[in-house]
């Protein structure tokens, strides 16, 4: 690998943090771009489903359905992400709360219950974690939140006219293209054309990259919901903590979750599909809750820049060495 794909690949995450935040503050501050702007917000919610959807096809195309298998930390992670979001419905439901407060509580709400990205097995599988484990979790939360958010969400926001079978069927459209299709595709292939599978096993190295294009589009989403949101310094200063918070918790109680590794278990906590939380917090809750969505799309992924930096490094540290004493 040349030095400077090697660069690229270190840094990507961050150019594509910084690029995907720029690229919005261009278009905001440029009236010649508005004409563009349905286009644009289009490109970017639509085409981070079909990131999300490639990356989940990748990593099915690399998993037989017999590894997709329960592991005790799934018990574990799951009890912290359904206890503290009923936890927080309940004090919003019960809690006569000023507005500042429920802003906050629905941040943690969100934080907490919001499904796992797909591209948590990318990381998972560069850092030499569980694949197989981590794409189980991803299965598993996403159905349950299909069902959990509908019944909490009417708790929070009494003026919600769907009633629970609405909310799931509307969870379940969304959730149903980026997860079941790549999924039956994926093993359609493994099970009928070997050959092709074998060939995008190789080629599924290449998930990173794909994972890069979704970052960028996250944060050009996550700047526009921030910029919109009209709020002041001191709700955005509560929203950034509350963010940083949730972010740190999680990926430290992944990481105390006893597994084979510390890697699986906390990348399938702490990393979430942060597009889909900036969509429910806007559609479902008080709209400034889908901030929280954007922000902790920033911590995550500068957490996992640290990560995949470090281990690169670690890696190549270990091959020299054993260049030397070979």
């Amino acid at each position: 690998m040349t030095r400077t794909a090697q660069i690229l690949k270190d840094w990507m995450l961050p150019i594509a943090i910084v690029t995907g935040i720029g690229a919005y503050l261009i278009y905001h501050v440029s009236p010649a771009l508005r004409p563009i702007g349905p286009f644009c917000d289009a490109l970017a919610s639509h085409g981070q489903r079909w990131v999300i959807a490639f990356l989940l096809f990748f990593q099915f195309v690399k998993i037989s359905p017999h590894q997709l298998r329960l592991a005790k930390w799934h018990f574990g992670a799951l009890a912290v992400q359904v206890g503290i979001f009923m936890a927080c419905a309940a004090v919003l439901a019960l809690g006569n709360l000023p507005h500042s407060a429920r802003i906050v509580l629905e941040c943690v709400m969100l934080c907490f219950v919001c499904p796992t990205a797909s591209a948590a097995g990318v990381v998972t599988d560069r850092l030499g974690g569980n694949l197989a484990e981590t794409v189980t979790y991803v299965v598993i939360i996403n159905l349950v939140a299909t069902f959990l958010i509908p019944l909490g969400i009417p708790l929070v926001s009494p003026s919600a006219t769907l009633g629970f079978w609405a909310y799931a069927g509307h969870l379940a459209l969304r959730v149903f293209p980026v997860l079941v299709l790549p999924a039956l595709v994926a093993w359609t292939i493994r099970y009928t054309t070997r050959k092709l599978q074998r060939r995008l096993m190789r080629w599924s190295s290449n998930s990173f990259y794909i994972w890069g294009v979704g970052l960028f589009l996250a944060m050009v989403m996550s700047t526009r919901a921030l910029v919109v949101s009209g709020i002041g310094i001191w709700t955005v200063a509560a929203v950034v903590g509350v963010s940083v918070v949730c972010c740190f918790l999680q990926f430290f109680a992944g990481h105390r979750l006893k597994a084979e590794d510390r890697t699986t278990p906390g990348q399938a906590l702490g990393q979430k599909n942060t597009g889909f939380l900036i969509w429910l917090g806007y559609n479902y809750l008080t709209p400034v809750t889908s901030v929280a969505g954007g922000l902790y799309a920033v911590w995550q992924n500068l957490f996992n820049s640290w990560e995949l930096y470090r281990h690169s490094h670690q890696m190549r540290a270990s091959r020299n060495t054993s260049t030397i004493e070979g």
